[in-house]
């Protein structure tokens, strides 16, 4: 977000006597809201960014050039609800990162899980379809954005079954060890006492070729790329205090039978958990980068195991 316009925000705000700066709370933060949610943007024809309103949002990480972005929206309690957006990679047929919020409109847990409507992503244009078929032994088609990430409606949880947000997932990495860290997210991110919200951004790390697994090959023709790594980025809002912590996470069998087997405490153990700022060097990804400059800076530099583990 451009810097002068945000403290220009702030002081009308001051002005009318809001009583708190930096709040995150209920639905979006009215600092990070889309100023028109009817445009959706898209690549110029010189090939250059341009820019959606969604892109101003804390939870979306700045977008690299070439790629194509994507927002899934909602109509839910009488108005358009921001599901959950994907920077999606047209090389490797791969999302670089899905990025969405547990907030006052997103954390409720309404609907159940859908009835797997495995699907190519309506909104990208059908040269980036691989196919709604599954990814062959021994990978899942492994959620980005959990299925029990989105319950406050059918159609978001129907939204998380699209291609884009399926990655080749070993199926014992899968569940239960990365879907033990989606867990404790969920937690957090359904737990007003925890935060008012909590902004996420998950993804298997694809720039990097040398620490891709391999392609597979689609019927179709297309290839998509397997992570050697994912990764999530976390932002709690409470108050007016922000924390975070990252994720690195070596995309294995780590021999694990049950979610309910993996201790918290195993992903410090083994060098998983990151700051922010120790993750973007990893990645490559510039996360939570629409904050003031201050308060970026200062969270993406630390975290606290004893809050988040």
């Amino acid at each position: 977000m451009n810097k002068v316009r945000f403290y220009i925000q702030i002081v009308a705000l001051v002005v009318v006597s809001l009583p708190l700066v930096f709040t995150a709370c209920g639905g979006d933060d009215y600092y990070d809201m889309p100023s028109d949610v009817s445009w959706r943007g898209a690549e110029s024809a010189e090939g250059t960014i341009v820019t959606t309103p969604y892109e101003e949002r804390i939870e979306v990480p700045a977008r690299k050039e070439g790629n194509t972005f994507v927002a899934h929206t909602v109509q839910y309690d009488g108005h358009e609800v921001l599901n959950y957006c994907v920077e999606y990679d047209p090389v490797k047929m791969h999302s670089r990162w899905v990025a969405f919020r547990f907030d006052g409109d997103t954390r409720p847990r309404n609907v159940s899980r859908s009835d797997e409507p495995f699907d190519d992503d309506p909104k990208l244009p059908e040269s980036m379809h691989i196919g709604a078929q599954g990814f062959g032994s021994p990978y899942n088609r492994g959620h980005l954005v959990a299925s029990y990430d989105r319950l406050f409606c059918q159609e978001a949880n129907e939204q998380t079954f699209y291609m884009s947000n399926m990655s080749p997932q070993i199926a014992k990495f899968n569940s239960p060890y990365w879907a033990k860290l989606e867990r404790i997210v969920q937690n957090h991110g359904r737990n007003t006492s925890f935060a008012d919200t909590l902004y996420v951004v998950k993804g298997g790390a694809i720039d990097n070729a040398e620490d891709l697994l391999e392609y597979i090959s689609r019927s179709n023709g297309k290839r998509v790329a397997v992570p050697g790594h994912y990764f999530m980025a976390l932002l709690r809002v409470k108050g007016t205090t922000y924390n975070s912590i990252a994720f690195w996470v070596e995309h294995d069998n780590y021999g694990y039978a049950d979610v309910n087997d993996v201790p918290n405490s195993t992903f410090e153990q083994r060098g998983q958990v990151k700051t922010i700022d120790q993750l973007e060097q990893l990645t490559g990804i510039d996360f939570f980068h629409n904050l003031p400059d201050d308060i970026e800076k200062e969270v993406e530099s630390t975290y606290s195991i004893s809050l988040w583990l």
